[in-house]
């Protein structure tokens, strides 16, 4: 993919229609189907009233569960039909959206999205299935070694933060969520100012405009409420252990975190690199070739980086035997403490670059990858030239630019450790969960 095919302000149409719904569109007439991906900003989990946990979440997950204009089946039926795709789902900070269909079907897919949107209407009977499949699904979390050691290192990475609320929190809340309850959510905060919707396809800009000028361009609400304050975070003085123990497990997970920077963070791009060097190039980084490679010690062993919104965790996670879980932690220690003394080498920056470079063509080979970075530069207010400039952008990232940004958000000792696995080693009581960031779409 040349520089001249990658989106930008010559081929794509942004439009803010007066409502306040922004509207980004590029054509593709190589496929005849289309996709829409976009996001509502104010229905995520921030806007959880204390006690209501898990609202915002189960909201999102009802709207094409019953309308003013269809049943639950209908809805399905209509879609199937048209052999097109519709989900909403709730995420921290925001209400992500995603849809598919044939470009003949584009009109239909965005009159059942506007209805979902504007006219849900929560049936008992619905609410009830979807509160028996929510805690059904926060039960398998529960049992999950992964999940519950990311639970517990985020849990105290994030104590008295928005980020760290826990499972018990969400799911008591589920438990005690009324229909009232999801209206009144919908009611106050699904409204137009600040949506976004991308639509990428075999429609031209203009008419893909049109088309969603006429499913919501006379949608009205009340006026949205604030962005919730998401506070700063910042790592422990030091080391904080959570142990989980899970009978009848085989393995043990290792969630290493720190706070992380947004995706607003001006050092994101060097901490991204940082991380891919960290546990993700080749077989899994630095922390893979220490961990699993040459010691065996591990299943899998890698790092993650969040850049959402606000201040995401920075984590290294590992699977291993019950046995092997203060021998991995050890080396996991000396790899970060290197790490943070060290940086990167010039060569391993290089690979690491070069990687990011030639994986955009392939993150935007598809219609929905294409959707998927016009929202993304959107949100983050990345501008319309964001990819035709990504490769210079990249490559300007030195070794100490690197450098700063690792020593920027890790500190030797200053982190949370959570293990989740069979309680045959002494274990601490368990931890509760928090709820993690979303990533940005």
């Amino acid at each position: 993919m040349s520089n001249a095919t990658l989106p930008g302000p010559d081929d794509t149409l942004r439009e803010v229609l007066p409502n306040g719904i922004v509207v980004l569109a590029r054509a593709n007439f190589a496929s005849p189907s289309v996709v829409v991906h976009g996001y509502l900003p104010r229905g995520g989990a921030l806007h959880d009233p204390r006690g209501k946990e898990g609202l915002a979440e189960f909201t999102a997950s009802m709207l094409l569960r019953g309308t003013r204009g269809h049943t639950h089946q209908q809805m399905f039926d209509a879609l199937e039909s048209m052999a097109a795709n519709l989900a909403f789902v709730g995420h921290t900070h925001s209400v992500g959206i995603r849809g598919r269909s044939l470009a003949e079907d584009l009109p239909a897919l965005l009159a059942l999205l506007a209805e979902a949107l504007r006219e849900p209407t929560f049936p008992a009977d619905e609410v009830e299935k979807r509160r028996g499949q929510v805690l059904t699904g926060l039960a398998i979390r529960a049992q999950d070694t992964t999940a519950r050691a990311a639970d517990a290192a985020l849990h105290a990475l994030y104590d008295g933060h928005p980020y760290g609320r826990t499972l018990a929190q969400v799911e008591q809340g589920v438990r005690s969520l009324t229909r009232a309850d999801l209206a009144a959510f919908h009611a106050a905060h699904y409204t137009p100012p600040g949506m976004v919707l991308a639509v990428v396809g075999a429609v031209a800009p203009e008419q893909a405009v049109e088309h969603i000028a006429a499913a919501l361009g006379d949608w009205r609400g009340p006026e949205p409420p604030p962005e919730p304050s998401v506070p700063a975070a910042a790592p422990p003085p030091e080391e904080i252990r959570r142990e989980v123990p899970l009978p009848g497990k085989s393995q043990s997970d290792i969630v290493l975190a720190t706070v992380g920077p947004s995706r607003f963070a001006d050092d994101y791009l060097p901490a991204a690199l940082g991380n891919s060097v960290l546990g993700r190039f080749g077989m899994m980084g630095r922390i893979g070739e220490a961990v699993r490679e040459k010691a065996g010690l591990a299943y899998y062993a890698y790092s993650s980086l969040g850049g959402g919104p606000g201040p995401g965790p920075w984590q290294v996670i590992a699977g291993v035997a019950p046995e092997n879980v203060d021998r991995a932690l050890d080396l996991i220690r000396a790899e970060l403490r290197r790490f943070i003394a060290e940086g990167v080498t010039a060569e391993e920056l290089a690979d690491v670059q070069s990687q990011a470079i030639g994986s955009l063509p392939l993150e935007l080979a598809t219609n929905a990858g294409v959707a998927a970075a016009l929202v993304h530069v959107e949100r983050y207010r990345l501008g319309l030239n964001y990819y035709r400039e990504y490769e210079a952008r990249i490559r300007a990232i030195t070794v100490e630019d690197v450098r700063r940004a690792v020593q920027h958000y890790w500190h030797p000792g200053r982190w949370t450790i959570g293990i989740a696995g069979p309680p045959e080693t002494p274990r601490a009581a368990a931890e509760p969960s928090p709820q993690p960031q979303e990533a940005a779409p």
